[in-house]
């Protein structure tokens, strides 16, 4: 059974629980978070998930100029001080923007497609990752599930 979650980072972080009318989805960051099926209906409701850091399976990559940590460990939130740092919001939009210096973010909420200038490929980034990107890159922010982020610039 697939993992049904808006905001789920991986498929591999979800673990399907099936009881006779609910089924209720367990990830490595998140308390349960039930959610029924209609009786004879193959319908799914979607669920929403935040994200909170797990101390397992970190990857790190960089890929057109973007740097990013899935899953990064508490540990490494903390020394950062990522929790101190302001928060930014945005509702499922697009639109163009310049990073005057470097940034690093931590999303909590939110699914975006990043898209530097010139370049026909993009970058996914989600709930959970922690993302930096270079001073001077300018992109395209098309956001498709609302997003809530940790913020540090310079």
């Amino acid at each position: 059974m697939a993992c049904v979650g808006s905001l789920m980072p991986r498929p591999s972080q979800c673990l399907m629980y099936s009881t006779t009318a609910a089924t209720t989805c367990k990830t490595k960051h998140s308390s349960l978070l039930p959610f029924t099926y209609p009786r004879n209906s193959s319908r799914r409701r979607i669920v929403s998930v935040r994200a909170e850091s797990s101390s397992s399976m970190a990857t790190e990559s960089e890929k057109l100029g973007i740097k990013i940590e899935r899953n990064p460990p508490d540990s490494k939130l903390t020394q950062l001080g990522v929790r101190n740092w302001p928060k930014w919001g945005c509702p499922p939009s697009k639109f163009p923007w310049t990073y005057d210096t470097k940034e690093i973010c931590y999303l909590l909420e939110g699914k975006v497609k990043v898209t530097p200038d010139g370049s026909s490929e993009s970058v996914e980034i989600g709930a959970g990752d922690l993302v930096e990107f270079p001073k001077g890159m300018s992109c395209t922010w098309d956001v498709s599930v609302g997003v809530d982020k940790h913020y540090n610039m310079g």
